[in-house]
């Protein structure tokens, strides 16, 4: 048996595997709007993001789109289980922001 903890050469931690997991996920939505705001988010922000950040995150990914566009664009508050710090870099970021 081999123990995979101790093979030779580069080993991707759990974090890193999750993040690219994660940045797949944002860029293969099902809508073209939220596959640009969340795969180019994501492509900025999530290496820094804690292992908290990132349960926060995914859970938005279960998320409809429909909603997603509609909380992250402002036309809707999101409910308080989705308002928190990623909602609101999401929200802040400059990918998606509307002209004024």
């Amino acid at each position: 048996m081999i123990d995979i903890g101790s093979a030779p050469g580069p080993r991707t931690d759990d974090a890193e595997i999750r993040r690219r997991r994660l940045l797949f996920r944002c860029w293969h939505r099902g809508t073209q709007e939220i596959d640009l705001i969340f795969g180019s988010f994501a492509e900025t922000s999530l290496a820094g993001f804690s292992t908290a950040q990132l349960d926060r995150f995914e859970a938005l990914m279960d998320c409809s789109d429909t909603d997603l566009f509609d909380w992250v664009t402002g036309r809707a508050a999101p409910p308080p289980a989705h308002d928190h710090d990623v909602m609101r870099m999401l929200r802040s970021s400059n990918c998606h922001q509307r002209k004024r």
